[in-house]
């Protein structure tokens, strides 16, 4: 089924501004996603507007905490040299559990293990 170039631009305005999904246009308009993103496209160049950068979904952002320059050593001053040796091995523990993928969080039976996938290593 052809549309006129009114009614395609129409389908790219509701694409591009959230109005629909490419795949739900697809549906509506008996047309290929494909088809879809080109009428966004065409839209989008004869309005002149900059191409939208789409939000990725929750599940697949991985959120990095950032600590401060400045790390709160008042816990360690009032540790003995063994209880520093020791918080220093478990450190270096650690960092070489999290090169090699995974992380462990407790001890005894409330020890848990996290894997990590190969895409967010390196």
């Amino acid at each position: 089924m052809g549309y006129t170039r009114e009614e395609r631009l129409d389908i790219g305005k509701k694409i591009y501004n959230n109005e629909i999904s490419k795949s739900d246009a697809a549906i509506k308009y008996k047309i290929s996603e494909g088809t879809a993103r080109d009428y966004m496209r065409l839209y989008r160049d004869v309005n002149g507007l900059p191409p939208i950068n789409r939000i990725q979904k929750e599940e697949n952002t991985v959120k990095i905490s950032i600590h401060s320059s400045e790390p709160d050593l008042s816990e360690y001053e009032s540790m003995t040299k063994d209880e520093l040796i020791k918080e220093l091995v478990k450190s270096r523990i650690r960092e070489a559990r999290l090169k090699k993928g995974y992380e462990v969080k407790g001890d005894g039976a409330a020890k848990t293990v996290t894997i990590f996938d190969n895409w967010n290593m390196k």
